[in-house]
């Protein structure tokens, strides 16, 4: 029951998007209602990579200052109202074919929810260069998360499917700030992994968990940075279009392979863009203040 009840609630999420998203859209030039080519390639494999567990935020971005698809300002805002929708569906999938005690999923989906509501807000105003130091130093934890993963310094996990006590209070305070983080161009996937590992969890839990946690929290952060204006629509209708193909893919045709190298490559990419923007920001940060602009952004 609880579970019929969190996915009605999830369609209901979904709705709400698609309903921000579409005024959104109907009030921009018709030339920015196309989608980006590029943004769909890159969704398509980095959707591919993040149903299998990689995260798509860190990639991403990668790929969008290689190929220069967005400014800085604009890129937490467009990851998160492009990616958006395909990580409902990955939602929709996981939490019926992993059975997470529901008071624990619930309760977690909730905190991030909140967080991302509160992180929303604040990150929608900042200037540039705030962006680049902020998303640079985001990226640099990720890539130190991913790289204890990878050479399994990180806990590997438990074997429970619920959390109680001081466990779940742990939960839910870990995964505020995490939502909180995601609107700061931080990916959720990795870090909500080691936490339920840390907490005793089944490894296999955190699908559920996190993908649930993005998919309610993500049309929150996107009506945010939507009514602010700092998010590149060509890119996000892009990233959603190219990303459910990559999603449907992993989860149902290759489901699981050998991801060994593609992490350790995923983790030097990160680093690498970490660097340039953290790098662009320095030159900048010299002639533009690190105060935030109040009021209506413009792209």
């Amino acid at each position: 029951m609880a579970l019929t009840i969190l996915l009605i609630a999830l369609g209901g999420f979904t709705a709400f998007y698609l309903m921000v998203l579409v005024r959104a859209t109907r009030v921009r030039p018709r030339a920015e209602r196309v989608p980006s080519q590029r943004a769909a390639v890159t969704g398509l494999v980095t959707g591919f990579f993040d149903t299998l567990g990689i995260g798509s935020f860190a990639t991403t971005t990668s790929a969008f200052r290689k190929w220069r698809v967005v400014d800085d300002a604009n890129l937490p805002g467009t990851l998160n109202v492009g990616i958006t929708l395909p990580t409902i569906v990955q939602a929709f999938i996981y939490t019926r074919l992993i059975p997470v005690d529901p008071r624990t999923l619930v309760l977690m989906i909730a905190a991030s929810v909140a967080g991302a509501w509160l992180g929303a807000g604040v990150v929608s105003r900042w200037p540039r260069v705030r962006i680049q130091l902020g998303m640079g130093i985001a990226l640099v934890i990720a890539a130190a998360i991913m790289l204890g993963s990878a050479m399994s310094v990180l806990p590997g996990g438990g074997t429970a499917l619920a959390l109680t006590g001081g466990r779940l209070v742990a939960a839910i305070i870990g995964n505020f700030v995490l939502g909180a983080l995601m609107t700061l161009g931080i990916g959720l996937y990795a870090p909500c992994m080691i936490l339920v590992s840390l907490l005793g969890l089944t490894p296999a839990a955190a699908f559920p968990i996190m993908m649930g946690s993005c998919a309610f929290l993500m049309p929150i952060a996107s009506a945010r940075f939507t009514r602010t204006g700092r998010y590149d629509l060509r890119a996000a209708l892009g990233l959603a279009i190219g990303s459910i193909p990559g999603v449907l893919v992993a989860a149902f045709i290759v489901r699981t392979m050998p991801l060994t190298a593609v992490r350790w490559l995923v983790i030097v990419v990160v680093l690498y863009t970490a660097a340039t923007l953290l790098r662009a920001a320095l030159k900048e940060r010299a002639t533009t203040p690190l105060v935030p602009k109040i009021g209506r952004a413009h792209v």
